[in-house]
């Protein structure tokens, strides 16, 4: 998917377009993810949809529930959504950051060929 460090830099526009497809995959991983979640919510505690949506996307964001939870399933089903949703930020991250330090790294690695007198 990376071009060798002997290879040359992409052009910008293909970078862009890489970092783009990059993004819009962690976009919809937290997507599916906030849906999960919402679903969760309403199983566990049968909380009203706007409800499980609120609760889902505090955790997911990393700020803490917003009700009460109640039953013990939805405890367990809450404590590993969290860690689930603490992870998903550390890989979201990571899948948007990979092509920037890529192309970063890339640029300090290239090969090149020599300039000045030999």
């Amino acid at each position: 998917m990376y071009e060798h460090h002997s290879k040359p830099l992409i052009p910008l526009r293909y970078f862009i377009r890489r970092l783009s497809i990059n993004t819009l995959i962690a976009i919809f991983i937290m997507g599916v993810s906030l849906l999960v979640g919402i679903a969760g919510y309403h199983s566990f505690e049968n909380l009203p949809w706007i409800d499980c949506f609120l609760d889902a996307s505090m955790i997911l964001g990393g700020m803490g529930e917003v009700d009460p939870i109640k039953t013990d399933g939805g405890k367990i089903f809450a404590g590993l959504y969290a860690l689930y949703s603490g992870l998903l930020v550390v890989v979201s991250f990571g899948l948007i950051m990979t092509p920037v330090l890529h192309r970063l790294l890339h640029h300090f690695h290239a090969h090149r060929p020599p300039t000045g007198p030999q």
